[in-house]
């Protein structure tokens, strides 16, 4: 297999009311096992409640993210990195003052679903 070198593009790169993505490593971009891609969201962004089929695991690289996930609440500041479990409700939101950054990894292949959504495959990460 050759080796890919893998630049954000526009092609790859979906913003949304509440984050910006650029895909990185994909299925269509010569990655066989897994999807990688950056999120930037502004100050308070949240992204609405959904859930993933495959676990997750977003590294925050600039400001703080508060992540529900079931039951569960976490403030994770740049530097650490929060493990989402597959199949778990999920809302994510930027800090306040600052917005947020992360690189954010999954296997290849995953789907999203979101209330009153049909079950789709992450553009960014195709």
């Amino acid at each position: 297999m050759p080796l890919h070198v893998i630049a954000p593009s526009p092609e790859h790169t979906v913003t949304t009311p509440n984050a910006v993505m650029a895909g990185l490593a994909a299925p269509s971009r010569g990655s066989t096992a897994l999807s990688t891609w950056t999120v930037r969201m502004e100050p308070g962004a949240a992204g609405p409640e959904h859930s993933v089929d495959q676990e997750q695991v977003w590294t925050v690289t600039a400001g703080t993210l508060t992540v529900t996930a079931g039951e569960d609440t976490e403030t994770v500041p740049a530097g650490r990195t929060v493990v989402l479990p597959a199949g778990v409700l999920r809302r994510i939101r930027a800090g306040a003052g600052e917005g947020a950054e992360a690189l954010v990894a999954m296997p290849a292949g995953g789907l999203v679903t979101a209330a009153g959504q049909e079950t789709r495959p992450l553009p960014w990460a195709v």
